[in-house]
């Protein structure tokens, strides 16, 4: 850290009044050293910073910081004023002035001894030193760790007659025990301070608290064995938590990242209250698939796997929102309204066909986006946010080249590799503050449109062609045999990675949609529906089968199964997957190979029942729907019959449902 401050940068008479003034003394200190090449444009970074969150800290701290294309290496400059100024801290102005200049691509090095500093400044001691120190030199000394500062005196001993011999002590209660979060924006001060006053607060309480903070040094994620002891969790952060399902069906305290920092023993008294009052969080499966995408010790499958359900999550909102608008434009104007003129040109505020046509076209917009955004958030789940640029262009280049939603996932996949080996390469310090914002956009966005348009695209193309050509085509035999492929799918891991295989298989065909992708997309929905009502429909017919605790699963499985959440039928299958699993996937077989018998067809990619008057042929859809429920409710009650009574009983004793409550149920399909 010595590189970092200098005497240069040490100004213990700093003559300003404003907090805006202070930023530019000390700037200037880093332009005279070459650490900053432009002053205004690093005074502006340092403003719109300040203007997210103020970075006064208890204490009359002052951090103000950022990172910025305009420095050529992380940089700290400390001043103090002779009066305090104000950064917004509640307790008033501050006397100790840290400006830290990152370049936007600092490594994680650097970063990581910018966060020890963030964490030295919670000690006392240190600032004590801070403020009685009289020498630059010795003050960039004590700033960079090469001097500790003066430990307080200890307290004197008093004697005392003679003492007898203390008792044996009673054995330790168990402590409570935390873990927490802490993240800020830009991941450098904050971030580390609130993990440091947490875990102050936790010793002087008595809590055994561990804290994982996501700053700009990457993070090492908590030991999954911690979190699973835990008694509650803390979220300090102003970003969104990493990975935040880990830490799901916890009493939970979600705060900003300066709480953690100004009020730490309050957060810890709010949990233990949560956790005596037995109030916990959603459970898993919630949070977002960039978060949970390629952690650390998967297999490439399972990254794969993860990346590219990253992209369609993203894509399916516009799926939804298109697909719906179409459908209604549809309904109202009839199947010629995709030949009515632009309603910029002509709109009529009393004719149905106009707001018909407006529906439609505002669909067809929507529409526009799916293969650019699948393969954008594919390369932003593989490279986080430096993969959009490269594939959002990869993604329009598929539409370019009509390479359609195959084109999409190869140049989302291309995008993210690309970049994620930019990202390894060394470069220069000169360099690192315009990597992000330059290099890695420029250099990526040219090599996936170098292969998109020049190696893999045209292949790709072909072969989404004649996948196109065959949907179109399918009828008869074949169709029924898709159908029954499809709803085993759907059936077999209710809600896991087959059942989104086919059901990403058929949101993608809503990118380029024909008669045949839409009969995929009304059977894969109708499949995924069956499960739940076949377990709820079961429940009903023989409830003397399943235990209190599943008939009670029965009544929530109509509605979660009416509105095509599979994962409904979860907790029949956890207590008894050997009759369940086979019983829904009969089901879903029937009722996939029964809706495209039936020539059923679906814009929508989710909705249920709730969508119905947008199907094609919805009374054939919903006699597919109970046909295929009444199979699997009768193949279980047969299954479980031959069981005799007692397999119900049975059931009871399964850590699935023992101790009276099902297991936690991810929210969508």
């Amino acid at each position: 850290m010595s590189d970092m401050i200098t005497a240069d940068l040490v100004d213990l008479d700093l003559a300003a009044q404003t907090k805006e003034a202070a930023a530019r003394s000390l700037a200037e200190r880093m332009v005279a050293l070459g650490r900053v090449t432009d002053l205004d444009g690093f005074l502006a970074d340092v403003a719109a910073r300040e203007a997210q969150m103020p970075t006064g800290l208890d204490g009359g701290i002052g951090i103000p910081h950022c990172r910025s294309e305009h420095v050529t290496e992380p940089t700290l400059a400390f001043g103090r004023p002779a009066e305090g100024i104000d950064f917004g801290a509640p307790d008033g102005p501050a006397d100790l002035i840290f400006l830290i200049a990152a370049p936007a691509g600092a490594d994680d090095a650097h970063l990581t001894i910018l966060s020890a500093l963030a964490r030295r400044l919670m000690d006392p001691d240190f600032t004590a030193a801070l403020r009685a120190a009289t020498d630059p030199a010795a003050t960039a000394s004590l700033i960079s760790g090469d001097t500790a500062p003066p430990a307080a005196p200890e307290p004197a001993a008093t004697a005392t007659a003679e003492e007898p011999p203390p008792a044996a002590a009673p054995a330790a209660p168990v402590p409570f025990r935390v873990v927490a979060v802490t993240s800020c924006p830009t991941g450098i001060a904050h971030t580390y301070m609130a993990a440091e006053a947490l875990e102050q607060a936790g010793q002087a309480a008595g809590v055994e608290i561990v804290v994982e903070p996501q700053g700009s040094a990457g993070f090492t994620r908590l030991d999954p064995a911690v979190i699973a002891a835990a008694d509650g969790v803390i979220f300090a952060h102003d970003v969104p938590v990493r990975e935040k399902e880990r830490f799901a069906g916890k009493p939970t305290v979600d705060v900003g990242v300066k709480a953690g920092i100004n009020r730490p023993a309050e957060l810890l008294a709010e949990v233990r209250d949560k956790a005596a009052r037995g109030e916990t969080t959603a459970p898993a499966g919630t949070g977002s698939p960039v978060d949970e995408a390629g952690g650390p010790g998967e297999g490439y499958g399972t990254k794969l796997r993860k990346w590219l359900m990253s992209g369609v999550s993203y894509m399916v909102p516009f799926v939804a929102a298109g697909g719906l608008l179409i459908a209604l434009g549809f309904a109202i104007g009839g199947y010629t309204i995709d030949k009515a003129p632009s309603v910029a040109e002509h709109f009529v505020w009393t004719d149905s066909t106009s707001w018909a046509a407006l529906l439609f076209q505002v669909g067809g917009l929507a529409f526009s986006f799916l293969v650019p955004v699948l393969a954008g958030y594919i390369a932003y789940g593989m490279a986080d946010r430096p993969g959009l640029v490269p594939g959002f262009v990869g993604g329009s280049i598929a539409l370019t080249i009509n390479a359609g939603f195959l084109g999409g996932l190869a140049a989302g996949l291309i995008a993210g590799g690309t970049v994620m080996a930019i990202q390894r390469v060394r470069v220069p310090a000169a360099l690192r503050g315009i990597m992000p914002v330059v290099v890695i956009p420029l250099i990526s966005s040219a090599v996936v449109g170098f292969l998109m348009f020049l190696v893999v695209g045209k292949p790709i193309a072909e072969l989404q062609k004649a996948l196109t050509d065959w949907l179109s085509g399918l009828s008869g035999a074949n169709a029924v045999i898709l159908g029954v492929v499809l709803g085993l799918m759907m059936c077999f891991d209710l809600g896991g990675p087959l059942n989104k295989v086919a059901y990403a298989f058929a949101v993608g065909g809503l990118a380029n949609p024909n008669d045949g992708s839409l009969k995929v997309m009304a059977a894969v929905m109708a499949a995924g529906m069956v499960p739940p009502l076949a377990m709820a429909l079961a429940t009903v017919v023989r409830g003397g089968l399943f235990n209190r605790t599943e008939r009670e699963n029965g009544k929530a499985a109509w509605v979660l199964g009416s509105s095509f959440i599979t994962e409904g039928a979860i907790p029949f299958a956890a207590a008894d997957p050997l009759r369940v699993i086979p019983s829904a996937m009969a089901g879903g077989a029937v009722t996939g190979a029964l809706s495209m018998l039936f020539e059923c067809t679906l814009r929508a990619p989710h909705g249920g029942i709730f969508v119905l008057p947008l199907i094609g042929n919805p009374v054939l859809y919903l006699i597919a729907i109970l046909a295929g429920t009444a199979v699997s409710a009768a193949l279980v009650i047969l299954l479980k019959g031959m069981g005799g009574r007692g397999d119900g009983k049975a059931v009871e004793g399964t850590p699935a449902t023992e101790s009276g409550t099902a297991p936690k149920v991810p929210a969508t399909v």
